[in-house]
């Protein structure tokens, strides 16, 4: 794997640790619903497949 991608993912992994840290997730504990789903774990589960996605993207770029 090269470098470039081993610091994106990297960095990756620190910005997850901060998304899913609890200042920042109970900004999303609030009353309501997204496609009847609650904000707290349609933003849970959103940041986690978008992190999946990306990850997905750059291990993609590297075995090319």
């Amino acid at each position: 794997m090269k470098k470039r991608h081993e610091q994106k993912l990297i960095v990756l992994s620190i910005a997850l640790f901060f998304i899913f840290n609890i200042p920042f997730v109970l900004i999303f504990n609030f009353e309501g619903a997204v496609y009847g789903i609650p904000t707290f774990y349609f933003s849970i589960f959103s940041a986690w497949l978008l992190s999946i996605v990306i990850s997905y993207i750059v291990l993609n770029r590297h075995y090319e």
